[in-house]
Formats: C-alpha cells, sequence, structure tokens
C-alpha cells in the first residue's frame, strides 16, 4: 500500500487578510512557523515515514518544509511543480471566499486574465503524482490549498461544485492511498 501525505502550508500573512495569494510569494505569520514546528512534532508521534519533503518555492510553503524536515530528519526538496496556482486578476483580492472566486474555480480552461487554468494546474500536478506513483518511496508533499484540491482530484472523482468548494486547513496532514487511485 504506497502513500501520500500532503501537509498545506502554514497561516500566511494573506491568510490572516483574507486575501487570495496564488503565487504572490507571501511569508507566514509568526502563528504559521508554530503549525509548521507543531506539524512535524504531529508527524514523529504518529510515526508517519517518509523517504522525502517535496515543497513549492513560494516562500510560505518552503518555510513549513523547513520546520517539518528540521524536526522529522526527512530530506527536503524543492519541487518547481507544487507551485500554487496562478490566479491572475483574483490575485489579492479579497475575500478569499467571494461567490465570484467559487464560480472562477469552476472555470477549468479559464486561465484568470493572465493566470493559470486549471487544466494547465493539474497538469502538472498530475504529471508529478504519475512520477511519484512509479517511485518507490514516500513522500510528504508540502504546497498550497489549490495544490489540494488538485492531488484530492487525482483520487477520486469530484463535481465542479465539490472542486470548487474543496480545502484543507493550513498544516493539516493528509493522507492518500495510490491504491485507492480512480
Amino acid at each position: 500500500m504506497k502513500k501520500l501525505y500532503f501537509v498545506r502550508h502554514g497561516e500566511s500573512e494573506w491568510n490572516v487578510a483574507d486575501r487570495i495569494c496564488g503565487q504572490t510569494d507571501i511569508p507566514l505569520t509568526a502563528k504559521g512557523h508554530e503549525q509548521a514546528i507543531e506539524t512535524g512534532k504531529k508527524i514523529l508521534e504518529e510515526g508517519i515515514k517518509a523517504d522525502e519533503i517535496l515543497c513549492s518555492p513560494l516562500l510560505r510553503a518552503a518555510d513549513t518544509a523547513k520546520h517539518i524536515s528540521e524536526i522529522t530528519g526527512i530530506p527536503l526538496r524543492v519541487e518547481p511543480k507544487l507551485t500554487e496556482q496562478n490566479f491572475g486578476k483574483w490575485e489579492g483580492s479579497s475575500p478569499r471566499n467571494s461567490a465570484e472566486f467559487f464560480e472562477a474555480k469552476k472555470q477549468f480552461v479559464d486561465s484568470h486574465g493572465g493566470g493559470e487554468s486549471m487544466l494547465k494546474l493539474a497538469q502538472r500536478i498530475y504529471n508529478l503524482l504519475d512520477e511519484i506513483k512509479e517511485d518507490d518511496r514516500t513522500y510528504i508533499l508540502v504546497a498550497h490549498n489549490g495544490i489540494a484540491r488538485v492531488v484530492r482530484s487525482y483520487f477520486g472523482d469530484m463535481t465542479n461544485e465539490e472542486y470548487a468548494g474543496y480545502g484543507v486547513k493550513n498544516c493539516s496532514v493528509t493522507e492518500f492511498d495510490f491504491d485507492e487511485t480512480m
């Protein structure tokens, strides 16, 4: 049974400000650093075993991954494919959970005015997951909520509503089983 673990980055300054981050490189808050440290401890306590941590190069995910790596001793590698989606015209807008943005997340071919479409995002994430699936190692991915949606969709069907509404909490650990992919 081959597993994959997904961790969303700790709280960022724009999470607090209720702004859409996307590829804008926003740092963690003090609370976000604390969450990352606690997540590293949780991974140790729960006996989660992984060969490597792959993380987005964006500061909020990279710093989260560094804390987890330092605590667990699991080696860390930056993986550019895990960079958050570029939300184009939505970058920096508020509130993050507006009805308009929710509808935009259901438009899979739209590049959001100079951003990245959901289909292009899914292609790069699915390609990475296909590579990981063929590898005999276990990974922890540290990335973003937009990436979490795509990872979740890789492991099972979702409606457009479910996809647009899917999210995970900062520094949560989600386990996926490659034997259960569609």
